[in-house]
């Protein structure tokens, strides 16, 4: 009896065994797929272009569009200036912050760029412009810069626009700055050049020729004086903004994004509202934000 007891108790106790949950898998039973994560869209890089225009004193507003667009995180590879653009353009080019350059604004005196001498072929010489950059960009030549720079101006012979990718910053912003009439034009290698506004005021297809993926335009040339013209500054000053008004807005068509401060009110030799054409780019460049994220964002997905 006790041995058929023994029996039936093993077999009870093996059916029981048999009916429980093996603690491991199989050896063949695949892993459970977890799921890969899903890859993040990739952008494509796109090259961003700063074209700075010509406006002369105006050009103290470059500094505040500079300061907002590093304030969003948007940096230019390439910066291209005309005129007070190429003044701006290459220090900025050559590393210096927007609130650096605002500092050295602010400091600025007019005599520091200003060499006034006899009328021979315009009443300054230039030198002190030239020096004034060369020494702030520690006598750097243009390809050694941290940023691609190109200054743009005009063969005084030719008439046809110049852009200096290579050489002596401080020349090269000379001969991009040289008024005609009120400068006297630069001498480089034997050729006469004056002011790059005279034929590209605002040098966005220099930026295209320079391999911009993107190129955000800053105009501050303002419009044509509607109020009374006295004197023969006035009348010069009228008549480079009549000749270049038809040739920027053909430039501007190439342009990405457009930011144009409003800065008609300041005379193109007004040093004295420095502060206030700073701000003036300032509000007309954070206005614009928007635009310049949305554009770049959708240019980076196609």
């Amino acid at each position: 009896m006790n041995t058929v007891f023994r029996m039936l108790l093993l077999t009870v106790l093996s059916s029981l065994l048999l009916a429980c949950p093996a603690t491991t898998p199989p050896a063949n039973t695949p892993a459970v797929n977890a799921g890969k994560p899903t890859p993040k869209p990739q952008t494509k890089p796109v090259k961003i272009a700063l074209v700075l225009g010509g406006g002369a004193a105006r050009g103290f507003a470059h500094v505040g569009v500079i300061k907002v667009l590093e304030a969003n995180g948007i940096e230019p590879k390439i910066v291209v200036g005309t005129s007070a653009g190429s003044v701006v353009g290459s220090l900025y080019a050559a590393g210096y912050s927007g609130f650096d350059l605002q500092k050295l604004a602010l400091s600025l005196d007019q005599d520091e760029v200003g060499d006034w001498t006899l009328p021979d072929r315009g009443f300054i010489k230039g030198q002190a412009l030239q020096d004034f950059i060369n020494k702030n960009v520690k006598n750097q030549p243009i390809e050694k810069l941290k940023r691609e720079f190109g200054a743009v101006a005009t063969n005084l012979k030719t008439g046809q626009g110049v852009l200096f990718q290579r050489g002596n910053v401080g020349m090269a912003v000379r001969a991009s700055s040289s008024v005609p009439g009120v400068f006297q034009p630069v001498n480089i290698a034997g050729v006469d050049y004056v002011d790059g506004g005279v034929v590209s005021p605002v040098p966005v297809k220099y930026a295209r020729q320079m391999g911009a993926d993107f190129i955000i335009a800053v105009d501050i040339s303002g419009s044509p004086n509607s109020g009374p013209i006295t004197s023969s500054k006035d009348v010069l000053l009228q008549s480079a903004t009549i000749m270049g008004k038809t040739i920027k807005e053909e430039e501007l068509k190439q342009a990405s994004v457009v930011i144009t401060p409003k800065v008609g009110q300041f005379a193109a030799d007004d040093f004295d509202s420095k502060h206030l054409a700073i701000l003036e780019g300032e509000k007309a460049a954070q206005a614009l934000m928007p635009q310049i994220k949305q554009k770049l964002a959708a240019l980076q997905k196609q």
